[in-house]
């Protein structure tokens, strides 16, 4: 015969299970922060030159790449032929085909965790939330470094030895007598606050005074 759960296994069984109505709220407001950031630009890299006075630039949003301006995308890709780099294609970026559907996927999960889900699967949403946003900076960065890195020096018209083209993950950097400026963009914003407001939630969920406490038999 098996023996009774004492009070303590009772109030951890409960904290698993139950998930406090304001890290519900919180949940569901950063879910829908992340399905909000699909509707603007994530990021936003700008060129400013003596001979591009008014400047060039290019927001990336979670499927596409395009120009700020009508034909900035068509230019900033001319020049980075004369020094060797690589054209901006966004049909051949796999990550803009990954990051909608798993956008999209996450919010939904988080919407339904903050419905019916458990403390645990709360952690578990805020802690793959954390993971993607990590890996997502560390593939943006590589993705930067292999552009103004990996150059076609044989066919470039303009070669500089030694220099790389490799525009800033966050900042201003100058590259020849370019300023290039990279900062999130709208959605950018949206999806840092979403991970933001994740935390709260995740620390509201273990500050929560239904938390069980070792040694005291008492929730």
């Amino acid at each position: 015969m098996c023996a009774p759960d004492t009070t303590l296994q009772v109030a951890r069984r409960n904290f698993i299970m139950t998930v406090p109505l304001r890290a519900r709220w919180l949940l569901a407001m950063a879910s829908l922060m992340l399905a909000l950031a699909l509707a603007f630009p994530l990021w936003r890299i700008s060129l400013v030159a003596p001979q591009y006075p008014e400047g060039l630039g290019m927001q990336i949003w979670a499927h596409t790449v395009a120009g700020i301006g009508p034909n900035d995308l068509q230019n900033i890709n001319g020049l980075n032929h004369y020094i060797g780099m690589k054209a901006i294609v966004p049909d051949s970026i796999p990550e803009l085909r990954i990051m909608p559907p798993g956008i999209v996927a996450m919010s939904v999960l988080g919407l339904l965790i903050a419905w019916k889900g458990t403390r645990r699967f709360l952690m578990l949403w805020v802690a793959a939330l954390l993971l993607a946003g990590v890996v997502g900076l560390a593939d943006f960065y590589r993705w930067e470094y292999d552009y103004g890195h990996n150059l076609d020096l044989e066919n470039a018209p303009i070669q500089v030895p030694g220099m790389s083209y490799q525009p800033p993950l966050i900042g201003s950097k100058k590259l020849l007598n370019f300023t290039a400026t990279s900062w999130p963009a709208t959605g950018g914003v949206l999806a840092i606050l979403a991970v933001g407001v994740a935390i709260a939630a995740a620390v509201t969920t273990m500050r929560h005074p239904d938390a069980p406490r070792r040694g005291t038999g008492a929730v």
